[in-house]
């Protein structure tokens, strides 16, 4: 049979989807191919790809009506999907605890030393991991140097490493991934109210946790594919190897051995290495687990294409109970609303731009950089708007219809956060 690869903008109804650029079950599509019926589908292909693969009309033959049956599944997806969307505007909406730390600095404030801040810790990882590999000691002083300076940053404002956080390699995706998870670990930290000590302590774990990796042979750590059951069983031994490192490393905190020990232990007792269930895990692990999934599920990798934020949020709240504390995800999602920076909308006034800043006070009422007009025509100039105080043409709040998935209309959303000229 022959396919043809095609961009999710020249979808049509009645075109036949054979392939998808990504799984199916990273999706909501209910059958591995399926000829487009309406509007509302191709909006959701778009929503959650670039490309797809049809049938080529020589070879694809019209599919008999939906059934009955089939027409109520696709409805109760929809509505399952609303939902799925109403939940996570509750949460993010919902009113937040006494907040322990306030922003000192604005990001335009900020954005500065958190640069320099990043490009040194980038160094340092680089380093750190290449020390592992060739079995030197790691360089403990320096890696709480790092960690340090990050949670300060973070206290005055998480928005700025947090934007940093934007910028994904996915062919230097293990050092990336450290720091991503770092940055990650001590914004939920912050808004979970831990004190200075405790960010120091869960920053040099997440840091540090997939340290053990670089004892895991390269052609398994590099392949660009799914692992076999043997090669999963040798991966999975970067957690032992890594709690082994840092025990015999001078100056690591043993709370911050548990970030590296616990991270892919499950809620439901179904992780490993100990199998550990509920809160046998301790509140670090719990928090390096949530953090380092968010982290792998919205990344690309050889063998991956990353799920946008929100989409990547959807997933964490359908794992609560299973995979990880229901009450800590609910906070990571407040945390990171669920329009996080870098996030491609859609504005009630049709115009797509780039969420570029967080409203830690009216969570759905981020700032944007609006990046097309709603005929899909670039902007004739940078703009950058707050939801709180935009309106519609006829005098209506504005507000975010819908999230789009990265890469779509060709955006590239690092072009439009502060970071572009670092990247």
């Amino acid at each position: 049979m022959t396919k043809r690869k095609l961009d999710v903008q020249e979808l049509k109804v009645g075109m036949y989807v054979r392939e998808l650029d990504r799984p199916w079950r990273e999706t909501p599509f209910l059958f591995q191919g399926f000829e487009i019926r309406d509007e509302d589908e191709i909006r959701e292909l778009r929503r959650y790809c670039q490309h797809v693969f049809i049938d080529t009309p020589e070879t694809h033959q019209k599919t008999r009506p939906r059934t009955p049956a089939e027409k109520v599944v696709a409805e109760k997806r929809l509505r399952r999907q609303q939902v799925e969307r109403d939940i996570l505007i509750e949460i993010s909406s919902h009113p937040l605890i006494k907040p322990t730390y306030r922003d000192k600095h604005t990001l335009e404030q900020e954005i500065g030393p958190a640069q320099e801040i990043h490009r040194e810790t980038r160094e340092l990882v680089y380093t750190l991991l290449e020390d592992v590999r060739l079995g030197k000691n790691i360089n403990s002083l320096g890696a709480k140097k790092a960690v340090g300076e990050m949670v300060e940053s973070v206290i005055r404002n998480p928005d700025a490493l947090s934007t940093f956080a934007q910028l994904k390699k996915k062919d230097e995706y293990t050092a990336q991934h450290s720091m991503r998870v770092c940055i990650l670990a001590l914004s939920f930290g912050r808004h979970l109210g831990l004190d200075r000590n405790e960010l120091n302590l869960l920053g040099i774990g997440a840091l540090l946790h997939d340290i053990g990796k670089m004892k895991v042979p390269s052609e398994i750590l590099n392949k660009p594919g799914a692992l076999n059951e043997y090669e999963y069983a040798q991966m999975k031994n970067h957690v032992p190897y890594g709690v082994a490192i840092l025990e015999k490393t001078s100056g690591i905190p043993r709370a911050s051995v548990e970030v590296a020990r616990c991270h892919h232990e499950r809620y439901s007792g179904t992780g490993y290495i100990g199998g550990l269930k509920g809160d046998q895990i301790g509140l670090f692990g719990m928090i390096g687990g949530i953090v380092d999934c968010y982290d792998a599920i919205s990344s690309d990798r050889a063998y991956h294409t990353g799920m946008s934020a929100h989409a990547s949020l959807k997933k964490m709240y359908e794992w609560r109970h299973r995979d990880f504390h229901p009450s800590l995800v609910e906070q990571f999602i407040q945390c990171m609303g669920i329009y996080p920076i870098g996030s491609v909308v859609e504005l009630n006034t049709g115009e797509i731009g780039v969420v570029v800043t967080m409203n830690r006070i009216r969570r759905l009422k981020p700032r944007v950089a609006l990046v097309l007009q709603p005929d899909f025509h670039p902007m004739q100039s940078s703009t950058t708007v707050d939801l709180t105080d935009y309106k519609t043409r006829d005098g209506r709040p504005c507000e975010i219809d819908r999230v789009l998935e990265p890469g779509l209309y060709g955006i590239n959303p690092v072009n439009y956060l502060s970071v572009s000229a670092a990247a």
